[in-house]
């Protein structure tokens, strides 16, 4: 079959869970302009060693001194500063963070959080490891670089720190440590060398186990919706005039192979969100989600009582059966745009990973184009099949015929 290659093209660009070498200039990267540097404190003279990195929004340097780590979180030149943050670990859901923002007196606000989900952390009034604003080397006046907000943390006595990080634009307003923050406008994730070499730089994490369920949704869901529901669309549009078994192969296709598959794929989009700690429908992808499922399980439920409960006395093809074909089309066509918002959009405002690489749009053009045009050339036969239908039933046939789909 040709759609088989583009499929398969398209199950591997999927699975490939990778930062995008292409993106998009309106793509939020989570590890943008990123660079690296040895420091040794030159100033002091002493032997304190760190690295130095900076993100699209915030620049962030660790330097080592003692038993301890001081880190100065400072915005990007032109960046409009709320609040900044860094945690320790590999993702936002059970890391030690340190959030801090500036107040309208100047002082400076360091919380102490921890979330045990895809949503705003709790304070921790009691952390495994205190951290202590330095006042001295911190700076709330002028702008970008020249605000900075440095602190000191008990080091763990290793020189290759995973944190995340993450900037807001909007301050909370509040000096008080469990202030209500506004979510970042981006984050992401960075790994340290703080021995002073120079492989400092952003980190490959393994997918999260939240992130492995979202590859699987989205997997099982684009073999269901864009794979079985189109092939079992063209099997009908092509062998109903020529096979009297069109309809099994129709429904083995549609319903036996796509239903399981699309059910498991649901159901594992449903289980990532929770295993995530985030809240359900909360985004246009989610309840899009939800509605074209119930779409699929009403056209099913339609093809069954068109088969299986006829017309007593029926002189041509009942509106029912129109209302089926048409739906049937409706539910692949949104299917296409939704798989397509979920891999531009959902995949990195959920995980804070990169887009996909710009070959899986690609795919989901030919795809997206390859399907209307080949059901279009299948529509030649709608004369053959009316034919072969008036042939079948008569003029005024008893019962109508099986004629569930264009």
């Amino acid at each position: 079959m040709r759609i088989v290659p583009f499929f398969l093209l398209s199950l591997v660009s999927f699975a490939l869970a990778r930062d995008g070498d292409d993106d998009d200039d309106d793509d939020r990267s989570t590890q943008a302009s990123q660079t690296s540097s040895a420091n040794s404190a030159a100033a002091s003279g002493s032997s304190q060693t760190g690295g130095s990195q900076c993100t699209n929004l915030m620049c962030i340097t660790g330097i080592v001194n003692g038993s301890n780590v001081e880190w100065t979180l400072s915005p990007k030149a032109g960046q409009e500063l709320g609040w900044m943050a860094i945690g320790f670990g590999t993702q936002m859901t059970g890391s030690p963070m340190v959030i801090m923002w500036s107040n309208s007196d100047d002082t400076i606000t360091l919380s102490q959080r921890e979330a045990s989900g895809e949503f705003e952390p709790s304070v921790v009034s009691n952390p495994d490891k205190v951290a202590t604003l330095l006042e001295s080397a911190s700076s709330t006046s002028g702008s970008g670089s020249d605000i900075k907000f440095t602190f000191s943390i008990p080091s763990d006595g290793s020189t290759r720190q995973n944190i995340i990080w993450a900037l807001s634009s909007t301050n909370p307003g509040d000096s008080a440590i469990d202030a209500s923050l506004t979510q970042h406008l981006d984050s992401g994730p960075l790994s340290f060398d703080l021995s002073g070499g120079s492989t400092s730089g952003s980190v490959e994490i393994p997918l999260l186990s939240y992130q492995k369920l979202i590859v699987a949704h989205a997997l099982l869901c684009v073999f269901g919706f864009l794979f079985f529901l189109p092939a079992g669309a063209l099997l009908a549009r092509y062998l109903r005039t020529f096979s009297p078994t069109w309809y099994t192969g129709h429904w083995i296709a549609q319903f036996g192979i796509a239903g399981p598959i699309i059910i498991v794929g649901f159901a594992l989009g449903v289980r990532s969100v929770s295993s995530a700690g985030a809240p359900h429908l909360d985004d246009g992808h989610k309840k899009k989600g939800v509605a074209i499922f119930v779409l699929y399980l009403f056209q099913c439920a339609l093809g069954a009582i068109i088969h299986f409960f006829k017309p007593r006395r029926n002189t041509g093809r009942p509106p029912q059966n129109y209302i089926h074909a048409i739906l049937g089309l409706l539910v692949i066509g949104l299917a296409l745009f939704q798989v397509r918002d979920g891999y531009r959009e959902e995949w990195p405002e959920t995980t804070r990973r990169d887009p996909l690489p710009k070959g899986v749009d690609v795919v989901w053009y030919i795809w997206v184009v390859l399907l209307p045009v080949l059901y279009a050339v299948g529509l030649a036969f709608l004369p053959k099949q009316y034919k072969q239908e008036a042939e079948s039933r008569g003029k005024m046939p008893p019962t109508g015929g099986d004629s569930s789909s264009f």
